[in-house]
């Protein structure tokens, strides 16, 4: 393409020409991508280019270039992107004169408002510099001259090249040593919901360290796909710039509909995939790339020691072999001599089985060899494949590399089709961690730690695998995923009987912390319907260890030690009744030392009785100490209406995050003293500061009981005095009725975002429609609200359906306007 012409007064060298001619070229529909990127330099370059040669004539200095470097550098302009520039001079020009010259260049490009790194240096200096800092290295490979003395840009260049491969075995561990600390403060790019394009690992700067190694000529990356892969993470950068006018690599959520339509995709999500798979193209081929350096460096650093051993002869490399067909040499996986892929279908299954076995990741040779050569299995499977396939689950951590080579190369959805839908997948709950896909391999790593507690670990680890692998799919995802892991088992070549195992685990693979976590397990219908719907011992086991292993690969805000205790809890109920015992009618609640001592102080005095203490989990942590799950607040008070209101509004007052919550009414026993107490168990944490005394708290929850604190006043003044901080709207409410679920109350399930107050809102609401609160289950998964409330009509009897649902109704209405 030639260079864009500027002639007129108002697009001729100066500021104005070159700003209208910027504008127009970032407003055209047709040129996008590298061409648009490609032009925008050429337009910068001719602009520059003038201003320089202006410059140099008014000033007399000659023996001077401008030069662009890093991205410039290489013609790869975003439309906010700055300019880096180095004005190179030989030494000869008067300092004034030099000052001059940068002035005349400089001023024009922040007239402008354009970002502008710049600097002034002889070759010389240049070159020192460079040596001094790895980044002005860096940036100097991809130096390209824009106006001046071209033969002294290019020696510039070539010494630069030169010494950099000169130094390669001393700066590649360094720019290794400074993609791993960038790694460590932003994170991995493909598993971010705000993503940052050109810091996370498997961005734009890993792109172009591996542009770095590959001009060192020690080792170069695997090519295939990665340039696609820098060009749609540039692509998406450009669309970034264009949508917000600003200079920003971070893809932020309220951002991302509109660089999708920018780019001509469906939506957000499809946004973030495609994001993520060059991310992840990015990130595998520096997983390679490094290892190979290290390889090499590590070899050359034992060549004389082997000379001397060996008489100047380099003696073959050990291979160790790690199972048929597959042995260990310099530390990878590698397909042996005698193996024969188109032979031998199983291998690549074999091959990654071995690798993770032995904690080594597969050569990308051999997965290119295996991806290249190897038959597909048939179908089904045979026993050998499947028992490679459940080994290699349940390698553990290694299984993780393993896996990724695997796909990169197209194995995996070779081997399990279904893979595609879930693959690079987002989630967007922030209490994600991963995409579908590395959740699921991340659940089986977690599973195979938990292998030694059931009777059938192959099982386990495949239900891991294929838990969520109906995400993608319209509808709910584990009735989706149910049919697809049936698919999937048979074609695995499990027999039927194993084959309904797994479609059972994966198809209620949230039920038991659904359960646990919303429902009162002293009802024995709550127990009952999920003995009916697990059936087995054996499948109560797995569904065990699925639900923990499913928590931990999550996040952190998925699984605790309380939330254990609680599934511990009801699975021991449901092997009861598994066994044959009868769950009965629920029995009053016992109350503790502790809380019968409150309880009798709440009625002896008539008002509320606080205890908040630090609570710690039944579980131990590796050093034998009790595991702290929070802060534990007690309180008991004589029955009366708006207690949970009440108490939940004070909380809020305090500034205190509720993350579980237990309420019930407790009969005392009649030597204790008669009379219902209602018991309010709470776990919470103090957003800020330090916690209240428990005086405090009992203070303003006496005056909330009886009207003198106006909890919904206080709360608006706070909430007007400091507006919630603006970002992505957070979805609406959802009441439901949860049929079936007590024989003794309705249920009533809400979710929601989780804020100051909500309980609050949802206690007053449900004394609103007249009911009674029998007891409830209230806790928070990341910003998510997760609250199931049992309650009563008058009578003390479950409410008619109709009712029910119109107190539902309300409920959520009453939400959605607060």
């Amino acid at each position: 393409m030639t260079s864009i012409d500027l002639t007129t007064e108002t697009e001729g060298s100066g500021p104005s020409g070159y700003a209208a001619a910027r504008l127009r070229l970032l407003q055209e529909k047709a040129r996008s991508g590298p061409p648009r990127r490609a032009a925008l330099a050429r337009l910068t370059d001719d602009w520059l280019a003038a201003l320089f040669a202006a410059a140099k004539e008014d000033t007399g200095v000659g023996g001077a270039a401008l030069v662009a470097v890093g991205g410039y550098g290489r013609g790869e302009l975003s439309p906010r992107s700055d300019l880096d520039l180095l004005l190179l001079h030989d030494g000869s020009a008067d300092a004034d004169a030099l000052a001059s010259l940068a002035d005349r260049l400089w001023y024009p490009v922040w007239d402008l408002g354009l970002a502008l790194d710049h600097s002034v240096r002889t070759p010389a200096e240049a070159r020192r510099t460079a040596g001094e800092d790895i980044k002005v290295q860096l940036g100097l490979l991809d130096a390209r001259a824009v106006a001046g003395d071209l033969g002294m840009v290019a020696g510039l260049r070539t010494a630069v090249l030169a010494d950099w491969r000169n130094q390669a075995p001393k700066r590649l561990p360094e720019l290794d040593e400074l993609c791993r600390e960038r790694a460590e403060r932003q994170g991995e790019l493909q598993f971010l919901l705000e993503p940052d394009l050109k810091e996370a690992r498997g961005g734009l700067r890993d792109a172009t360290a591996l542009r770095a190694v590959a001009a060192s000529w020690l080792a170069d990356a695997p090519r295939e796909g990665l340039a696609e892969a820098r060009r749609t993470l540039l692509d998406t950068r450009d669309a970034l710039h264009l949508t917000t006018g600003r200079a920003t690599d971070r893809l932020a959520l309220q951002e991302q509909d509109q660089v999708a339509g920018a780019l001509g995709l469906l939506d957000a999500d499809a946004l973030l995939r495609q994001v993520y798979e060059a991310a992840r193209t990015v990130s595998y081929a520096a997983d390679v790339t490094w290892r190979e350096v290290n390889r090499v460096l590590k070899a050359r650093s034992a060549r004389p020691r082997l000379r001397n051993i060996w008489g100047g002869r380099r003696p073959e490399p050990e291979r160790t072999p790690l199972a048929e067909g597959v042995v260990e040499m310099d530390g990878e996986a590698v397909i042996a001599r005698t193996a024969r892929p188109e032979r031998d279908p199983v291998l690549p299954l074999r091959a990654a089985a071995a690798a993770a076995q032995s904690g080594v990741p597969l050569s990308l040779h051999a997965v290119r060899h295996l991806a290249a050569a190897t038959k597909p299995l048939p179908v089904p499977w045979p026993a050998e494949a499947r028992e490679e396939l459940v080994t290699l689950l349940g390698a553990g951590e290694p299984t993780v590399a393993v896996w990724e080579a695997l796909e990169a190369e197209g194995l995996i959805t070779r081997l399990l089709p279904d893979w595609e839908r879930v693959r690079c997948r987002p989630q967007r709950n922030p209490v994600h961690t991963w995409t579908v896909d590395r959740h699921l391999v991340e659940a089986a790593v977690r599973a195979s730690a938990l292998t030694r507690r059931v009777g059938r670990p192959d099982l386990l680890l495949v239900a891991a695998l294929l838990h969520d692998i109906g995400k993608g799919w319209p509808g709910d995802h584990s009735v989706a995923g149910e049919t697809i892991a049936r698919d999937v088992a048979t074609r695995i070549g499990f027999d039927k009987q194993d084959v309904g195992v797994i479609a059972t685990l994966v198809r209620h693979h949230l039920l038991l912390i659904e359960t646990a976590t919303r429902r009162d397990l002293e009802d024995p219908a709550t127990v009952r319907a999920v003995a009916d719907v697990v059936g087995t011992p054996g499948t109560l086991e797995l569904l065990h260890a699925l639900t923990e292993a499913d928590a931990l690969a999550t996040g952190p805000a998925a699984w605790s030690a309380w939330r254990g205790s609680l599934v511990a809890d009801l699975v021991k109920r449901v092997a009861g009744v598994l066994a044959g015992e009868s769950p009965g009618e629920p029995e009053p609640v016992a109350p503790s030392a502790e809380q019968e001592r409150l309880a009798v102080e709440a009625l002896r005095t008539g008002g509320p009785v606080l205890a908040l203490h630090a609570a710690q989990a039944e579980t131990s942590q590796p050093d034998g100490e009790p595991e702290p799950v929070g802060v534990e607040l007690l309180i008991a008070v004589p029955d009366q209406p708006a207690v949970l209101p009440a108490v939940a509004g004070v909380l809020a007052l305090h500034r205190l995050t509720v993350r579980a919550a237990d309420l019930r009414a407790v009969e005392l026993p009649q030597e204790v003293g008669p009379g219902t107490v209602l018991v309010l168990n709470w776990r919470v944490a103090a957003a800020y500061g330090s916690l209240p005394q428990a005086a405090r708290l009992r203070s303003d929850l006496v005056r909330a009981l009886d009207g003198s604190l106006d909890v919904a006043a206080r709360l608006a003044e706070r909430d007007a005095a400091h507006p919630r901080r603006r970002g992505v709207k957070a979805p609406p409410p959802r009441v439901t009725v949860a049929p079936a679920a007590s024989r003794l109350a309705t249920v009533i399930e809400v979710r929601a975002q989780d804020a100051p107050g909500l309980l609050h809102r949802i206690g007053h609401a449900l004394e609103s429609a007249e009911v009674s609160v029998r007891s409830a289950r209230v806790s928070t998964l990341g910003a998510n609200a997760v609250d199931a409330f049992y309650v009563t009509g008058p009578e003390g009897a479950p409410l008619p359906p109709e009712e029910a649902v119109d107190v539902a109704r309300a409920l959520e209405a009453a939400l959605r306007t607060a």
